[in-house]
């Protein structure tokens, strides 16, 4: 702690506001701070681990539809459930604003080969999937030196059944 030794009255009180204080408004602001970030990083930690589970049904025009939603590195449903052979339309929306996701599924073989960046806006992806499986979506956005968003969680599996 720094005390001006000017401000010292002669009971030995000083001014704990001072500008050479470590008490006061900063420190109250640092330690708001200081919460903000652990209960940030907490959520994040929970949602990472955290399994939304949605099974498609077909529509009575044969398509399978699925909303998506994507945000800070969580996709929500992160395990979809299809049928085989049954043509699928998910529609894409972020929540958030500036920090830019996509959903990338590359396994051609099964008819899953996409890569679309999301917005605000909804997007629509329709493919139909070949073969039955378990394939893996994903964000592939990365920022320079840090993690990749799918690192940070942002990943999510789709299940093509029988």
């Amino acid at each position: 702690m720094w005390i001006r030794h000017d401000l010292v009255d002669p009971v030995g009180r000083f001014d704990t506001l001072s500008k050479y204080s470590c008490r006061g408004v900063a420190v109250k602001k640092i330690a708001a701070m200081s919460m903000l970030l652990v209960v940030s990083f907490l959520s994040l930690a929970y949602a990472k681990g955290e399994e939304k589970i949605y099974r498609a049904t077909v529509d009575p025009d044969g398509v399978q539809r699925v909303e998506v939603r994507g945000g800070s590195y969580y996709y929500n449903p992160n395990r979809i459930v299809v049928k085989v052979n049954v043509p699928v339309e998910l529609t894409l929306k972020k929540e958030g604003h500036m920090v830019p996701h996509n959903i990338v599924m590359k396994v051609p073989e099964a008819g899953l080969d996409f890569d679309t960046a999301m917005s605000g806006d909804p997007k629509k992806v329709t493919f139909t999937p070949k073969k039955s499986g378990t394939f893996p979506f994903y964000c592939s956005k990365k920022l320079l030196f840090l993690e990749s968003h799918r690192d940070k969680g942002m990943e999510g599996v789709l299940e093509v059944v029988e």
